[in-house]
C-alpha cells in the first residue's frame, strides 16, 4: 500500500512569498486529514518561533495522519522537533564529493558518522519515532555514497530512506530513470538483508515531477511526497490532487476522499496568493469544462465520449462553456439550465449568433448574462414583429 506525504506546509512555504498564518495551517491540516493523507509535514520548527508553535499546535490534534517535521542533521533541530510531539521526523543531510568537499568541508565518513549519531540519538529519545534519513539531491550524488549513508543510517535506526530529485533532473525511459534508480536501491538494500520504507521527493523543473513519482512507484516505492497546487521550490514538487487521482483512478489505490480536495485548493490558493491556474488538470475551473461544439454536442450526449475522468469523483460537475467556439448542443444545454429549453429553432440561432459575437470578444457568456442575451433576443423579435 502506497502511502503519501503532504508537504504543503513545509515545502509549501519554500515557495517565494507564501507564508501561511497559525490558524490557516491548522485549517490546511485538517483538511489534509479528511483527505487521508498519511503523513503531514507541519514544517521546520528551527526556522521560526512561529512555525514551531504551528507544528506543535498541529501535533496535538487528534488526526488518522501522522504529523512530522523536518530536521538538519543536529540534535537541536531534533530537540526542537521532539518537544513539538511530532511523530515523525525528517533528517537530511548531502553525501555527493562536490558539496562536502566544497560546502561543508567534510569527507564522506565525517558526515555519515554526523547523520547517525543524529539518528540514534532521536531514536533514543523516542523509540517509536519514524525517522526518514533524506542524502539531499539523491540521484545526482555518486551512488555508491548514497547506499553507504542509506545503509548506516538504517542500522542506525532510520525507518525510511528518501530518494531525492532536489532539481527535478529525472526523465522516465532514459538512463536518469527513477524506476531504475529505485530498483537498483531497494535490491542494495536486499543484499544487505535491510527493508526500510523508500520515499520518492520529486521537484518539477523539467515538468516531470508525477511522472517520476509514478515511475517510484511501479519500482515498488513505499512513500510519494506531494503538495496541495505542487508548491514548492522553484517550480515546485508533485501536485497532490494529480497524484491521488492517478493512484485512485488508474492504480485501484482508493484510500483517499478527493471531494475535499476543491476545499483544500481553495484554502490553500487564497492564502498561498498563487491562483489555481484555470487549465490546471483535477483542480483548475476548466479541467471539466467542454467548449468547442463537436465536443459539447458528444459530451452532451455521453460524457466520456471527452472525458476520461469523472467529476464528480472530485466533487465537481462538468460544465459546457458558451463563446465563439460554442454550438448548438452546448446552447441548448445552458438554455435548459435557465429554464429556456423551449425556445424555438429560429431563436436559438439568433441567440448563438450573439453568443459566438461575444466570444470572439474574448468573453466567456455565463448563465445569467445568457439569458440577458435570450430575453434580448425575444424582445427584438417582439419589436421587430
Amino acid at each position: 500500500m502506497i502511502l503519501v506525504l503532504d508537504s504543503t506546509l513545509r515545502e509549501g512555504e519554500q515557495t517565494p512569498g507564501v507564508y501561511f498564518d497559525k490558524h490557516i495551517k491548522l485549517a490546511i491540516s485538517n483538511l489534509l486529514d479528511e483527505v487521508g493523507v498519511d503523513i503531514i509535514e507541519a514544517g521546520h520548527p528551527m526556522v521560526t518561533h512561529e512555525i514551531h508553535a504551528a507544528v506543535k499546535s498541529i501535533a496535538q490534534k487528534n488526526y488518522k495522519a501522522i504529523v512530522g517535521a523536518h530536521s538538519r542533521s543536529l540534535k537541536s533541530d531534533v530537540d526542537l522537533a521532539l518537544e513539538c510531539g511530532v511523530g515523525f521526523i525528517g533528517i537530511f543531510y548531502c553525501v555527493s564529493d562536490e558539496r562536502l568537499n566544497t560546502v561543508f568541508k567534510k569527507d564522506l565518513d565525517s558526515a555519515i558518522r554526523l547523520i547517525t549519531d543524529v539518528i540514534k540519538y532521536a531514536k533514543e529519545q523516542n523509540p517509536k519515532l519514524l525517522i526518514r534519513y533524506t542524502p539531499e539531491d539523491t540521484v545526482r550524488s555518486q551512488f555508491e555514497n548514497v547506499v553507504k549513508a542509506a545503509v548506516e543510517a538504517v542500522e542506525a535506526g532510520a525507518d525510511i530512506i528518501s530518494v531525492a530529485d532536489t532539481t527535478g533532473y529525472m526523465v522516465p525511459g532514459t538512463n536518469r530513470s527513477m524506476y531504475d534508480y529505485i530498483t537498483r536501491l531497494k535490491d542494495e538494500f536486499a543484499k544487505r538483508n535491510l527493508s526500510p520504507k523508500i520515499a520518492v521527493h520529486c521537484h518539477n523543473d523539467r515538468g516531470l515531477a508525477l511522472a517520476n513519482a509514478l515511475d517510484a512507484y511501479r519500482a515498488g516505492v513505499n512513500i510519494i511526497d506531494a503538495a496541495a497546487l505542487g508548491l514548492g521550490e522553484r517550480a515546485g514538487i508533485v501536485d497532490l490532487a494529480q497524484l491521488l487521482t492517478v493512484l485512485t483512478v488508474d492504480y485501484n489505490e482508493r484510500r483517499w476522499n478527493l471531494s475535499k480536495l476543491v476545499d483544500l485548493y481553495d484554502l490553500v490558493s487564497k492564502h498561498s496568493g498563487i491562483p489555481i491556474p484555470a487549465n490546471y488538470p483535477i483542480t483548475g475551473h476548466n479541467a471539466f469544462t467542454h467548449c468547442a461544439g463537436v465536443h459539447t454536442h458528444a459530451a452532451s450526449i455521453n460524457p466520456m465520449h471527452y472525458e476520461s475522468l469523472n467529476p464528480e469523483l472530485l466533487g465537481r460537475q462538468r460544465t459546457f462553456a458558451l463563446d465563439h467556439m460554442s454550438g448548438i448542443a452546448s446552447l441548448r444545454y445552458a438554455l435548459v439550465m435557465i429554464g429556456e429549453e423551449s425556445l424555438d429553432d429560429e431563436l436559438q440561432l439568433d441567440v448563438i449568433k450573439e453568443v459566438k459575437s461575444v466570444g470572439q470578444r474574448g468573453r466567456i457568456v455565463d448563465l445569467p448574462e445568457l439569458k440577458h442575451i435570450v430575453d434580448a433576443v425575444k424582445h427584438h423579435q417582439t419589436y421587430t414583429k
